[in-house]
């Protein structure tokens, strides 16, 4: 154990990424615990106000990362200066991504259906961080041989590739797919030859005259909702906690 340790975190330097995302996740996790615990009035955490404005953790976090970021940069990629800052970074980071759909929505959208946002951002977040800490390098260059990585053409040209690849991805709608696709070119390569989404610019601008295409792209964009929406919102639930039941509109008229 001590030589595989040795061998793939220490000697690769990917001692801080690994610290990052241990902060990162077990911050998010305790967040999201004190959080629920808040909501539900137990406890003896509470809001933190001063006067009339809610201070929200993702202000912390800021504060956080940026110390975090900038030791990092001045400490180099080695020794406990690194580490700690790491650790600090990871903290920062979890802090803000926890609050991400209120930075997005620029509202308290923290426990609706729009603050759903954050816990899969957060998800996403983290597994790229762990895919990272596996050693995948973005766009395909962990895949180029020893004497393709001297050659700067190849280099160059499978980043272009691969980035261009996962911006087709993106524009059909495959979000999710282009991320992943960042640090594993088959996953954005999948997205890109697929079918696009039928509210994506790729569908909007392609396939405006060709009723045929937009039909089966809501289609199957509908099987595709009903068959993982509701297992992906049950897991969102079970790590963040559900948001709260919004009264129907019509109720919210009279």
């Amino acid at each position: 154990m001590g030589d595989w340790w040795q061998r793939n975190i220490v000697e690769p330097g990917k001692l801080p990424l690994l610290l990052a995302l241990t902060a990162f996740v077990v911050t998010f996790l305790v967040t999201r615990v004190i959080t629920r615990m808040i909501r539900a009035g137990k406890g003896p955490f509470r809001n933190i106000e001063t006067g009339s404005v809610h201070i929200h953790h993702v202000v912390p976090g800021i504060l956080l990362t940026v110390i975090g970021g900038f030791c990092a940069v001045a400490s180099g990629q080695r020794g406990f200066g690194a580490a700690a800052a790491a650790v600090v970074f990871g903290i920062g980071a979890g802090l803000v991504l926890d609050e991400f759909a209120l930075i997005l929505h620029l509202d308290d959208v923290y426990w609706t259906e729009a603050g759903r946002k954050s816990v899969e951002v957060v998800v996403l977040t983290a597994a790229l961080a762990g895919l990272f800490l596996l050693g995948y390098a973005p766009f395909g260059v962990n895949d180029l041989s020893d004497d393709e990585l001297q050659n700067r053409g190849t280099v160059l040209s499978t980043i272009a590739g691969n980035f261009f690849v996962a911006l087709i991805a993106l524009f059909k709608g495959k979000a999710r797919m282009a991320i992943f696709g960042v640090v594993i070119p088959f996953v954005a390569l999948f997205g890109a030859v697929r079918l696009a989404r039928p509210v994506s610019p790729w569908a909007k601008r392609f396939y405006r005259r060709r009723p045929r295409a937009r039909a089966k792209s809501w289609l199957r964009a509908y099987h595709h909702d009903r068959r993982w929406s509701g297992p992906s919102r049950k897991l969102q639930d079970w790590i963040g906690g559900a948001p709260d039941v919004e009264p129907p509109r019509a109720l919210e008229r009279r």
